[in-house]
């Protein structure tokens, strides 16, 4: 490997990094570090157990922290705690870094400090924004709060801001007092080596999924902002013999788990093809899936870029997608997909005023385009040119690299 640049030394922080990702956020830091590495000496710190030393670059891992039983609210204010304790034990070893990079609000604690303490540049990647996830309060408890003031306190404090999508910059400027020429959009990226056309089917089959029958993917985590339980609904305007994949767990609480479960089995009564997968996906099993379906479904309430609708288009397959966040400068509707409108949102923000249009819209969307196959086909051809040819990481790296040394001009 080449020697990476010895004058520009960066500290990225993260929750999530291999083998410990299970989220978009995870997925774009590991792309990312790998991609900067070879120009940049990188430190990683993360949360979990990883220990991994290479010339001019490392990752340390850092475990959850024992917790008393008797902590106030527990299952809720609890896993903020802990984010923040682990912050404080990342912020305390020392670094000769010129800057630090965090993603996601679970080290904004670290990168503050880091950036006082050192006296250096602070960047903050946005993946997403609290303000815009108030369904996370049910998740969080008090600790939403908590989440939220330490996000707003990092993005202006920070010396830039990355957003992932030129909506999520938009959101940025409207909801924090950040001046717009510290806030640069860099879109996420994909690894066309990991998501291709995949012929094999060896997963599907030890999936449970029949690659014969025409079927709906969908894939993510089991949380009111991917609208899951919307896409359940809307099947029941379609074909009971059309396949239906879903990937999907992770649920954020028991209450979503819940409502997607007897959404689901409310289905299966009509629906014989149905699969729920459970489990997280290797890259394989994924890419398999995506390759075989007829159709991608991605109908998220809040969306700041959407990188898993990325990963179907690189392996050739179209996307039906709500019109929301970042999802339009991905999906182009009418040639790599087609998108459908939110419309407007609850006063809460935890899904469409009117659930019922958006689910109309899902069904005569994917309806459209289950009778049309040479539209399909070709709509999937020009996604992963798209995908290939203009979301690479290898241009991340270089327009994140390109931030980093302005900031130290």
């Amino acid at each position: 490997m080449t020697q990476p640049a010895a004058d520009l030394r960066a500290l990225v922080l993260t929750n999530e990094y291999p083998p410990h990702v299970y989220g978009g956020a995870g997925v774009h830091v590991d792309k990312l570090t790998a991609a900067m590495r070879r120009h940049a000496m990188l430190e990683v710190r993360t949360f979990g157990d990883q220990d991994e030393q290479a010339r001019g670059f490392s990752v340390r891992g850092y475990p959850e922290p024992a917790r008393s039983d008797d902590a106030p609210e527990p299952g809720l204010l609890g896993p903020v705690w802990s984010a923040f304790e682990r912050n404080l034990a990342m912020a305390a070893d020392p670094t000769d870094a010129q800057l630090v990079h965090c993603h996601t609000w679970y080290t904004h604690l670290a990168g503050l400090l880091v950036q006082r303490a050192a006296r250096i540049p602070l960047v903050v990647t946005v993946h997403s924004l609290e303000p815009l996830r108030p369904w996370k309060e049910e998740q969080l408890g008090g600790g939403y709060r908590l989440s939220s003031w330490v996000e707003r306190l990092a993005l202006e404090s920070a010396d830039a801001v990355i957003a992932v999508s030129a909506t999520s910059r938009d959101d940025v400027l409207r909801l924090f007092g950040v001046a717009p020429d510290r806030v640069r959009v860099i879109h996420n990226g994909i690894d066309p080596d990991e998501f291709y056309p995949d012929p094999a089917t060896d997963a599907l089959e030890r999936l449970g999924v029949d690659p014969a029958r025409p079927y709906l993917l969908f894939v993510g985590r089991v949380t009111r902002q991917k609208g899951i339980v919307h896409l359940v609904r809307a099947l029941r305007e379609l074909d009971p013999e059309i396949g239906v994949v879903l990937a999907a767990g992770q649920p954020d609480t028991p209450q979503v788990a819940a409502e997607l479960a007897a959404a689901v089995e409310a289905e299966r009564v009509r629906r014989p093809h149905l699969v729920w997968i459970g489990q997280m996906l290797t890259r394989a099993e994924a890419r398999q899936l995506y390759s075989h379906a007829a159709a991608f479904v991605c109908p998220s309430v809040y969306e700041p870029f959407g990188i898993i609708n990325l990963e179907a288009m690189a392996c050739g397959i179209p996307v039906v997608a709500s019109a929301v966040g970042g999802i339009p400068e991905v999906v182009r509707d009418g040639e790599t997909g087609l998108l459908v409108p939110l419309g407007a949102l609850t006063d809460d923000g935890s899904g469409p005023r009117d659930a019922a249009a958006f689910e109309h819209g899902l069904a005569t969307a994917i309806t459209t385009l289950l009778a049309d196959p040479t539209r399909r086909t070709a709509m999937g051809l020009a996604g992963q040119r798209r995908a290939v040819a203009e979301f690479s990481w290898q241009r991340v790296a270089g327009e994140t690299l390109e931030l980093y040394r302005s900031l130290l001009r």
